[in-house]
């Protein structure tokens, strides 16, 4: 039987083991294969960018995906309010890789996570677009407008389910139309398996113009 080329990329970027330089990363990857998961990787085409982790229905999903992360070996930055970064507890949470955000000014943090991830000699920020592992109609724009503001480009993350697979293989440069761009994103995550799949958000933006939109503007 023909092998697709689809399927030989992907083997040629499944993660063994082996093959990985440091003791955590080996112990990290031994231990999602003994559940019966695998991570397939390819270099980050950069040193900035918003890597998307879709979907996102289970607290589960975390585990999964910091299990790869520690494989994979790169440091990924993520959210958190910034009420959370008071005191001793801001000092840990930069350190586990936290990015303060103020969420009553969406646009001017935008800005300043732009300015911040150029300064920074490695800055990929993880973004879960859905906000919540409960169902909702649309994905929340942040991550779009970020990867606009700042130009660089958008990993595609997958957590597979229906194979046990974390992808971390997919990238794309956002062009600006916004239809274009979201549909192009379906269709690299078209067959990725939810945990809980009716929980999974369409992956689309809020329609321009409604309360929705409105909201994350």
């Amino acid at each position: 039987m023909k092998t697709s080329a689809r399927e030989t990329d992907m083997q040629d970027n499944l993660l063994r083991p082996a093959s990985l330089p440091t003791w955590g990363q080996r112990t990290a990857l031994r231990m999602l294969n003994l559940i019966g998961w695998n991570v397939h990787f390819k270099p980050l085409p950069g040193p900035h960018g918003i890597a998307v982790v879709y979907p996102h229905t289970s607290n589960i999903d975390f585990f999964v995906g910091l299990l790869a992360k520690w494989a994979v070996g790169l440091q990924f930055r993520w959210l958190a309010k910034d009420s959370l970064f008071r005191g001793v507890m801001g000092v840990v949470m930069r350190y586990w890789g936290g990015v303060a955000v103020d969420r009553s000014a969406p646009q001017g943090a935008i800005r300043r996570l732009a300015e911040d991830m150029l300064a920074s000699k490695w800055f990929w920020l993880a973004i879960t677009p859905e906000g919540t592992r409960g169902y909702r109609p649309y994905w929340k724009s942040g991550f779009y407008r970020i990867a606009m503001a700042a130009e660089v480009p958008v990993l595609l993350v997958s957590i597979d389910y229906g194979r046990k697979i974390v992808d971390v293989t997919r990238t794309m440069q956002l062009s600006g139309d916004e239809a274009a761009d979201m549909a192009l994103i379906a269709a690299r995550y078209e067959g990725v398996q939810a945990k809980y799949p009716k929980d999974a958000a369409p992956i689309r933006l809020a329609e321009p113009g409604s309360d929705e939109a409105r909201k994350q503007a």
